[in-house]
């Protein structure tokens, strides 16, 4: 792998053709030392964000030591890169093979459910073949919580309701060397109070059923900087999400976890594209929709983005960007600011890719190829350069 200063340097080294992904180690160690030196419990990395072997490798070279995988094709690819992991299968809907081949050949023992079908069928899979029952289980009952303060919303698809959730977390209970609770408040979460709200159900859920729970899981939604969302800092959700944590009606010797995804890799990586077309406001690029700018076509997501040319002398104004393949769905409306004269032929880096945009690439319509390197200067945006003097008050809680 080609290794350069920055991404201008890769422009003029390389002139590429193809989209060249940039990789950027320190940032990632960086973020890696931030979370396990302040995060109040164990930072668990969520695979599913960016599941590069070398990402991976960074991490654990830093302090992680837990990975929250979410497919049984997460399991085998964490356990051969890192044979020492602690490995947890958060996804609360697996198949029974799944869950035996996790349980019995790679070492997880920590499981996550949100219906009392999934639990008869954890019990089932982790059975051995004499009829008795796995003792060491550890199992966190999924809650559904509000993702009302986050830019992405996963509150529809797994959790069970509240109303529902005593009756799961008893019969759970009686299965489980340690009994948990985890939920997720949605992706990009623009304020720590959103672990707040989340943090009271799990206390009227633990109030309902009446049981000793050993670990409380808050789950991912831990946010990265981009333009038009710049949050809170990190060490905001960790003092409101410790505050929260010690008052729940607990076992004392119970587990705090995290499951950071977007924040541990978003820094990580970039990427640069090439002009191919301009039409008026509108620049024709060779990344897209079905590369690693997935998310800035299905969600209108804005990326930070910058001219890698030395010659252009125009004004920062708005542009939206087309793909490279034939669907008229690669479309990016941004809008992203850049210089007024880009034209084809010029190169642009777009920032703060590193979570899930490098690992959503498809070959869809014959494109998709991209070259990789590291470069050494610092990434487009970052939460971990210098801290804000600010901080979120004993009685006030930012609702950005």
């Amino acid at each position: 792998m080609h290794h350069f200063p920055d991404a201008r340097a890769v422009v003029q080294a390389l002139s590429p053709d193809e989209p060249v992904i940039l990789t950027r180690p320190k940032a990632a160690a960086r973020a890696a030392r931030f979370f396990v030196e302040n995060f109040p419990g164990t930072a668990m990395y969520a695979v599913k964000a960016n599941p590069s072997p070398d990402l991976i490798r960074i991490l654990w070279e830093n302090g992680v030591t837990h990975y929250d995988v979410a497919s049984i094709g997460e399991v085998r690819m964490v356990r051969a890169v890192l044979p020492q992991a602690e490995l947890c299968f958060m996804h609360p809907v697996k198949t029974a093979s799944a869950v035996r081949e996790a349980y019995f050949t790679h070492g997880v023992r920590t499981f996550s459910l949100d219906t009392i079908e999934e639990l008869g069928k954890v019990v089932k899979a982790t059975t051995d073949e004499n009829g008795k029952a796995a003792e060491d289980l550890r199992l966190l009952v999924r809650l559904r919580v509000s993702s009302e303060h986050s830019e992405l919303s996963l509150a529809a698809k797994f959790g069970v309701d509240l109303v529902d959730a005593a009756p799961l977390l008893q019969a759970t209970r009686q299965h489980c060397d340690a009994l948990g609770i985890c939920f997720h408040v949605g992706s990009q979460a623009m304020t720590p109070f959103a672990y707040v709200q989340a943090l009271e159900r799990v206390r009227a859920a633990i109030a309902e059923a009446a049981v000793t729970v050993d670990i409380i899981d808050v789950g991912g939604g831990f946010p990265s900087s981009y333009p038009g969302m710049e949050p809170p800092p990190l060490e905001d959700y960790f003092a409101l999400i410790h505050r929260h944590f010690e008052a729940l009606p607990i076992s004392y010797s119970a587990e705090l976890w995290g499951e950071p995804g977007r924040a541990l890799c978003a820094e990580y990586s970039s990427i640069i594209v090439k002009v191919e077309k301009r039409r008026g406001d509108e620049l024709f690029i060779n990344d897209g929709a079905y590369g690693a700018l997935f998310d800035a076509a299905h969600v209108a997501w804005r990326f930070p983005v910058r001219a890698l040319e030395d010659d252009l002398t125009q004004p920062l104004a708005e542009f939206a960007f087309y793909g490279p393949t034939c669907d008229d769905a690669d479309f990016m409306k941004g809008p992203f600011l850049l210089p007024e004269d880009i034209q084809s032929g010029d190169f642009i880096e777009i920032g703060m890719l590193g979570a899930y945009g490098a690992a959503m690439k498809t070959g869809f319509n014959g494109f998709g190829a991209v070259e990789a390197s590291v470069v050494d200067d610092e990434p487009m945006a970052s939460l971990y350069l210098g801290r804000k003097d600010e901080r979120v008050s004993d009685n006030v809680v930012s609702l950005r």
